[in-house]
């Protein structure tokens, strides 16, 4: 079994700053790519930053120059570190890892239960 957990949410003001977690645990040989999205209400989940192994990164456009994503392979943990937030990124932040692990071990996509953002005055 695979678990993959976030955490660092919360309410900030516009401006403001918010670094969040994701481990991936339990039967894993390896954690590939890993990845932040997030849900507005009323919205599609959308792409917010991907990291491969080797710490190549991706962000959606809007999140450009704000949001850096980072990871620690020998804790098989994401980063997002989010600055000069705005109201526009309040949404619930779901975390997602491609790992090779489990039995028989095979390669499975694996989504957080998700932690929710609120930017608000």
């Amino acid at each position: 079994q695979v678990q993959v957990v976030e955490s660092g949410g919360g309410l900030v003001q516009p401006g403001g700053s918010l670094r969040l977690s994701c481990a991936a645990s339990g039967s894993i040989f390896s954690v590939n790519a890993m990845g932040w999205y997030r849900q507005a209400p009323g919205k599609q989940r959308e792409l917010v930053a991907t990291i491969t192994r080797s710490s190549m990164t991706s962000y959606e456009d809007s999140v450009k120059g704000r949001f850096t994503i980072s990871r620690d392979n020998a804790k098989n943990t994401v980063y997002l570190q989010m600055n000069s937030l705005k109201p526009e990124d309040t949404a619930v932040y779901y975390c997602n890892a491609e790992v090779l692990g489990g039995w028989p071990i095979q390669s499975k996509t694996y989504w957080g239960q998700g932690t929710q953002v609120t930017v608000s005055s």
